[in-house]
């Protein structure tokens, strides 16, 4: 555990390193931007050495996976974060652990999230989740609303009890006109993130980079990046 502790500060303390020096060229402050670690597929145990690193943000994609790491983890001072396409018949365990889902993307959704979160007891921040693969109407390869329909999505959640809407979530497009241009699909991010706080002033989350590109999305002006593999290493393959 000693061994795998140390590479995990090592690790840690690399991508610290990165995000400041982004931060720095962008003429930002460090604490302008939040770590979201991404723990899919790797051990409770590693959440908890995190925990002593002094990670708060967690990150989890598959709700089989995340809610027994959350219940094994549920003494420790963190923040979860749903970033996988969700499914309807999920959100009721999702609900139940995470602290933000950043991955809303259609209206069904939004309102059984709601009717969940009334259900527990809970307010539940949202984020939703841009695909700037997707035709207008449609939803991105890996989840996500077109641009064009932000607005509707995003004053439907304002309006529904137990939600908060808290901002804009992107994950760089594989395909389309964005494909390979990840500092421009950051930007475009931010102009949308500029118009949804004309008509929602608290939503300024903007959670966008990853391991590979997290300095363009830190000189975009993400609020968040979520860092997987940089921190935690190669993933097991899943069953």
């Amino acid at each position: 555990m000693t061994d795998r502790k140390d590479e995990l500060a090592a690790n840690l303390a690399r991508v610290e390193e990165r995000i400041a020096a982004a931060c720095a060229a962008a003429g930002r402050t460090r604490d302008e931007v939040t770590l979201i670690v991404v723990t899919k597929t790797f051990p409770a145990s590693d959440v908890r050495i995190l925990s002593e690193l002094g990670v708060r943000h967690v990150a989890e994609n598959r709700d089989q996976d995340a809610a027994p790491k959350a219940a094994a983890c549920s003494d420790l001072s963190l923040f979860w974060h749903f970033v996988g396409q969700l499914q309807t018949n999920k959100v009721r365990s999702v609900v139940g652990y995470a602290d933000v889902v950043q991955s809303v993307d259609r209206a069904r959704l939004v309102t059984t999230l709601s009717k969940e979160a009334v259900r527990a007891g809970r307010e539940l921040g949202c984020l939703i989740q841009v695909a700037f693969d997707a035709g207008v109407g449609g939803r991105g390869e890996r989840g996500g609303v077109a641009p064009e329909g932000i607005a509707e999505l995003a004053d439907l959640v304002a309006r529904s009890e137990g939600l908060r809407l808290d901002g804009l979530m992107t994950v760089a497009p594989l395909t389309g006109e964005y494909a390979g241009r990840e500092r421009a699909v950051f930007e475009r991010l931010m102009d949308l993130s500029t118009d949804l706080r004309r008509n929602h002033p608290a939503a300024n989350m903007v959670s966008a980079g990853m391991s590979a590109d997290l300095e363009q999305a830190v000189a975009a002006g993400a609020t968040h990046v979520r860092v997987g593999s940089a921190v935690l290493g190669v993933r097991p393959r899943l069953g």
